[in-house]
């Protein structure tokens, strides 16, 4: 009795596996959604070109009336000179280790204008801002030394000793004038 019970359950289950197998396929399209299907981030939709070239037309013309009228407050610019940058604003002080082939009082113009910004807007060069659009002059102020500095090796019991001093010369400008000029396109 309880063997063709089994039996039969056996049977009916196979041939249920078996008719369901060879009818339905899996189904076209359905993937599961996984972080390999999709990205956790929310995609990202691109603004229109049209739209786009409007807003930056509008932006270039309020910053050209900004710079025109004057009302952009005080200026500072990001300047490569002597091999390094620097964040300066007018009436700045700046010390390089470098000799400088200007002699004290004599005016010099920085052309490598990485970046100007006032208050209300910020240009950004790519890599450099040009010469007609913005113009930073300095002053020489004072050329000197540095500290010495003293570097000493010894070693014991070796009748090893080394000292060397170190003097660097210095350059001191002043920055005059940051002026920028309503020319962007």
């Amino acid at each position: 009795l309880f063997f063709p019970l089994s039996l039969s359950a056996f049977l009916f289950s196979s041939a249920v596996r078996h008719q369901s197998s060879q009818s339905s396929s899996p189904q076209q399209g359905l993937v599961a959604r996984t972080s390999l299907s999709s990205p956790p981030w929310p995609e990202v939709k691109l603004p229109d070109p049209v739209e786009e070239a409007k807003y930056h037309a509008e932006v270039v013309r309020r910053v050209n009336g900004l710079i025109a009228a004057g009302h952009y407050g005080r200026l500072f610019a990001v300047v490569h000179f002597a091999s390094k940058q620097w964040k300066i604003t007018s009436e700045d002080l700046i010390m390089m280790d470098n000799v400088l082939e200007a002699e004290c009082g004599d005016r010099i113009r920085m052309e490598k204008v990485l970046l100007v910004g006032a208050d209300d807007f910020t240009l950004i060069g790519r890599p450099l801002l040009g010469k007609e659009l913005v113009r930073v002059e300095a002053t020489v102020i004072e050329k000197t030394h540095s500290w010495p500095r003293i570097n000493m090796r010894f070693r014991r019991r070796r009748n090893y000793q080394r000292t060397q001093i170190i003097i660097n010369p210095q350059t001191v400008l002043r920055i005059n004038t940051i002026e920028i000029f309503p020319c962007l396109s």
